[in-house]
């Protein structure tokens, strides 16, 4: 073992040093996941079994704390289900998408499709052993990196900003760089100038759209050749002239060949030069954004997002647009259809770019209220009614956005499954990252100005307090406190560093501290 290796595995250790700055204890962790035990059958045990979730919970995660009882619990049951798909293999751990083994799945049941939000979320966890070896898992480990659209150097860039230093993205340099060319000679077409993909491959079959030229690969290849530019100046100049400036066309031309003018929205661009923009607005049009690549102008996008014609439905965002002749919510077919159900994917790449467009761009078509409103929506989602009338949380694959039922395991059940509860506890989406970086607002960057900026405003909620947040090797809390009385630490938002009061505002607001 490394000697780095054995510092992370050390490391929740020493982060244990800073729980006398905690002000939230593990009570409520406790009690939730108590409750989630109970209610559970363990059908597939992974590294952490459920006796052992508590104790490793208590150690590793940001405690959170608020008046809204379902994203609470929410935020609790996926830290829950996260650390089931946490899997020790004789050549370190790796994130699962599904607890069974699928066909369709690499080495060890790895699957590239979520992986990026597996970093992101995964990000938060104190030790950091799991994200470290993961990372070797699909840059040295044999993990089939292009299996699935997949923006690997990004999300390790996103780790990395957690952790406040680069060695884990540095040392991959070649591989990334490795990574990004191969995918430009089977996916790049120079006429073009954009990547094309197959609507499976970007893990969205059954699409309106279809397959071609689509705003995800091309978000994510930018995002990438962006990251790779960055490292590649303290290496290359040349390659790193090369890389921004590819990143920079390939930003252009997202915007310059899949926006459709009259409709005021990205869409997908069939292969072939006689074929024109499919005639569908559908969710991840929005996925430019949350790589921050989007310019003010095309904010407009965003008027669709909050109207039930489009994307707005009772128990989530709609894959494609309700007026569309294509929609469908049917229980037939493929139990994966991204032509209508909602799918918790989507969702979370959506509001990580809702996040992105409040904190980046001055524009007049969405709020900050959307946005609690939609994560409000997408934590009510995330539940099931047992045959017995109990409600317990509970995530999976798709749902049907106008019942919340659990759409593919319903059609699963229907088809006889040989695997029982294929998706349940399904690893394919955030939650937790949402509540941190959206909903809190604390916005990871390079240097050692931490910022918070929550979407929560005056009125809208009396406490709450996120704490025991391991971010650039510090412990942060961040504290609201209407009237003083909660938490004891005076009325107001407060940000605290290893236990010292760093900010004040005596009113919710966007806060700047030099950690």
């Amino acid at each position: 073992m490394s000697l780095f290796r054995s510092w992370l595995v050390c490391f929740g250790l020493f982060s244990s040093i800073f729980s006398q700055a905690q002000i939230l204890n593990t009570c409520l962790l406790d009690q939730y996941v108590d409750q989630f035990n109970e209610n559970d059958e363990e059908l597939y045990t992974q590294y952490v079994s459920n006796a052992e979730s508590k104790e490793f919970l208590r150690k590793n995660i940001p405690l959170f704390e608020c008046p809204d009882e379902t994203i609470e619990e929410v935020y609790y049951f996926r830290w829950w289900t996260y650390r089931k798909h946490i899997k020790q293999t004789t050549e370190g751990f790796i994130i699962t998408e599904f607890l069974p083994n699928v066909s369709w799945a690499g080495k060890y049941n790895g699957i590239c499709c979520p992986a990026w939000f597996h970093f992101r979320e995964g990000r938060w966890i104190h030790n950091k052993v799991y994200l470290t070896d993961y990372a070797d898992y699909w840059l040295k480990g044999g993990g089939a990196l292009r299996s699935y659209s997949f923006p690997v150097a990004d999300a390790l860039n996103q780790y990395s900003l957690v952790l406040g230093e680069k060695e884990e993205l540095e040392k991959y340099f070649p591989e990334l760089l490795e990574n990004y060319y191969a995918w430009k000679k089977e996916k790049f077409v120079p006429n073009v100038g954009l990547f094309w993909q197959i609507d499976g491959e970007d893990g969205m079959e059954v699409s309106v759209g279809g397959s071609g030229y689509r705003a995800t690969i091309n978000s994510y290849m930018a995002a990438d050749a962006i990251v790779l530019s960055e490292l590649a100046t303290e290496q290359n100049d040349s390659i790193a002239t090369i890389l921004s400036n590819e990143a920079k066309s390939l930003k252009e031309n997202i915007f310059q060949k899949l926006w459709d003018k009259d409709a005021e929205f990205l869409k997908v661009l069939p292969k072939g030069e006689e074929y024109m923009l499919k005639d569908v607005r559908e969710l991840h049009g929005y996925t430019p954004w949350a790589f921050s690549l989007a310019d003010e102008n095309y904010a407009v996008a965003w008027k669709y997002l909050m109207d039930t014609n489009y994307f707005l439905a009772p128990y989530g965002l709609t894959t494609a647009e309700q007026c569309h002749p294509g929609f469908k919510v049917v229980y037939e077919g493929h139990e994966c259809q991204w032509n209508g159900p909602s799918w918790p994917f989507a969702t979370s790449m959506t509001l990580i770019a809702l996040a992105n467009l409040l904190n980046e761009q001055n524009q007049r078509y969405v709020s900050n209220r959307d946005y609690y409103t939609l994560l409000s929506i997408y934590a009510k989602s995330q539940y099931h009614l047992l045959e017995n009338g109990l409600r317990i949380p509970w995530i999976d694959e798709n749902l049907n956005p106008y019942t919340g039922d659990w759409l593919s395991r319903t059609i699963l059940l229907q088809k006889g499954s040989i695997l029982k509860e294929r998706g349940r506890d399904y690893n394919h989406s955030s939650f937790c990252d949402l509540v941190i970086t959206g909903l809190i607002g604390l916005r990871p960057r390079e240097d050692n100005i931490l910022v918070v900026n929550p979407q929560i405003t005056e009125g809208m909620w009396d406490y709450f307090c996120l704490d025991n947040i391991l971010y650039h090797g510090k412990i942060i809390t961040i504290l609201y406190d209407k009237t003083g009385e909660k938490y004891n630490k005076g009325k107001g938002f407060s940000i605290f560093v290893n236990g010292q009061r760093k900010a004040f505002s005596p009113v919710l607001s966007k806060v700047k501290v030099e950690l």
